[in-house]
């Protein structure tokens, strides 16, 4: 699991010369961050800015770009509300046992208050994350390694008399039920990393492939679990019936699950099974890397599992290059939602300059591009030795940091780029068209359902500032991005 990197800090505010959109020149401090500043007027743009030195940090531009009639000489970046293409569910992270166990048992409650409140509500300080992920059972950010039913090695339990998520409750069930009560549109999908090790044929939730004939039991394993959740308050929107299908990981929870296995599994035993049930959970396919969009296409090409399919889900892990997979498939099968379930930062790729542009260009801009309803990152939280975790990822990050000694809390480059548009794309908004990336920048525009406001995302991954002109409606804006940098621009419809 590793696509990319950094450590985040605190930051002075930068201040710069900005064109405005005919041309004069108008100086742009930039504000405190969260600071209250008067919406703009009929012809200005809202501009929020991040750089990779951090003298800027998601802070509110004093003096933002003002639309004009014309605004010649630099790049043209045209948004085109008329042409609308997904609607979206919104963006989020994991709620692993690591993170629930950091925010539930190492922050004060004031910390804890403040924590949730930035991450999940709205407003000026708000990130407005609208999804969440959980494990069903354990990942390598766990402390131990189970299921919701083990059994000695041997032993069996067909019945599922000792099925029990007591191991939800203590950290994770409580802290998503505070998210849902700051954000009651909050959804939250879920996946195994292992059925329980008796129904696998290695006896283990370490290795080995789902037996076939325990595919009844793991369907009734999923569902009871969807229902036990439900019961305390955390409804499963999603589910996939896998964490990575195609990896067998060593030294923490995995399993392997053929395309062939899969479709057999959903066709036959989950989909029938959420159907008696009237549960309206969906299923959501594949839940692994851009590179083998074949995996997909074959459960999907099996009409009996497709009835129950409702989304493909995408983890980051390969080379961005295959990033237009999730096109490929969705073109295939249209009336299917897309969604980029995973992906980690960590100190693999540590450098502010290389990897906050990268995180925007292709998780929020090019991921939402290539149809994605909803990204979520891994971890909401680790702490400062990138834990706790037991097997797996040594080095990954948090989209924040939480020092397990005091609860302080640390905002990594990954919050700064998802906050760039889970604070503006408000659930229900729909990406619109906007002109594709060039000469170092990319850029995804939306539009709010709510009250048809615009955002446009801009990520510039070029080592010197780029000049560029915003045209929407006939109007244009004249605007400078910073090296190396994230941008948001909102205005009036």
């Amino acid at each position: 699991m590793r696509a990319t990197g950094g450590r985040g800090s605190t930051g002075g505010c930068g201040v710069r010369l900005v064109a405005a959109a005919l041309g004069a020149l108008m100086l742009a401090a930039c504000g405190t961050p969260g600071a209250s500043l008067p919406p703009p007027g009929a012809d200005e743009i809202a501009a929020w800015v991040t750089t990779a030195d951090r003298q800027q940090l998601l802070q509110r531009q004093r003096v933002g770009p003002r639309f004009g009639r014309t605004a010649a000489g630099a790049q043209v970046i045209e948004v085109d509300d008329t042409r609308r293409y997904q609607v979206m569910a919104g963006f989020g992270a994991s709620m692993t046992d690591a993170s629930a166990w950091l925010i539930q048992q190492r922050m004060s409650a004031a910390q804890r208050q403040a924590l949730m409140q930035e991450l999940f509500g709205r407003g000026e300080q708000g990130l407005g994350m609208d999804l969440v992920r959980l494990t069903l059972g354990a990942s390598d950010f766990s402390f131990t390694h189970y299921s919701y039913a083990d059994r000695p090695p041997g032993e069996t339990d067909l019945p599922l008399a000792h099925f029990s998520i007591e191991p939800a409750r203590r950290d994770v069930l409580p802290v998503v039920r505070q998210a849902l009560e700051l954000n009651p549109s909050l959804q939250v999908m879920a996946s195994p990393w292992s059925a329980p090790g008796w129904m696998k044929t290695s006896d283990s939730l370490i290795k080995g492939s789902l037996r076939p004939d325990m595919y009844d039991a793991f369907a009734r394993y999923l569902v009871a679990a969807v229902e036990a959740f439900a019961a305390e308050g955390v409804p499963l929107f999603a589910l996939t019936v896998q964490n990575e299908p195609h990896f067998e990981p060593d030294d923490y929870p995995g399993m392997r699950v053929t395309p062939q296995a899969r479709a057999e599994f959903v066709a036959h035993h989950l989909g029938p099974l959420l159907g008696r049930k009237g549960l309206p959970t969906r299923v959501i396919e594949w839940d692994h890397n851009w590179d083998d969009p074949d995996a997909a296409l074959a459960v999907l090409g099996d009409p009996a599992a497709r009835r129950w399919i409702s989304g493909v889900g995408w983890h980051c892990y390969v080379s961005d290059q295959l990033l237009p997979n999730q096109t490929r498939v969705r073109e295939a099968y249209p009336e299917l939602d897309v969604w980029l379930t995973e992906c980690s930062g960590g100190e693999w790729k540590p450098h502010w300059p290389e990897t906050l542009p990268w995180l925007a260009r292709t998780l929020v801009i090019g991921a939402t591009r290539h149809w994605a309803r909803g990204v979520l990152m891994w971890n909401l939280a680790l702490d400062e030795q990138h834990g706790p975790h037991r097997g797996g990822c040594k080095d990954c990050r948090g989209v924040v940091t939480i020092d397990s000694r005091s609860g302080e809390v640390t905002r990594n480059m990954e919050y700064y780029a998802f906050a760039h548009a889970s604070r503006f794309v408000r659930r229900g908004a729909q990406r619109i068209e906007s002109s594709p990336g060039v000469d170092g920048v990319d850029s995804v525009a939306f539009r709010n359902a709510d009250d048809g406001s615009l955002v446009l995302v801009l990520a510039n991954s070029a080592s010197s500032q780029r000049d560029i002109v915003v045209q929407h409606r006939g109007r244009a804006a004249r605007h400078i991005l910073p090296r190396e940098s994230v941008t948001t621009l909102q205005w009036a419809p």
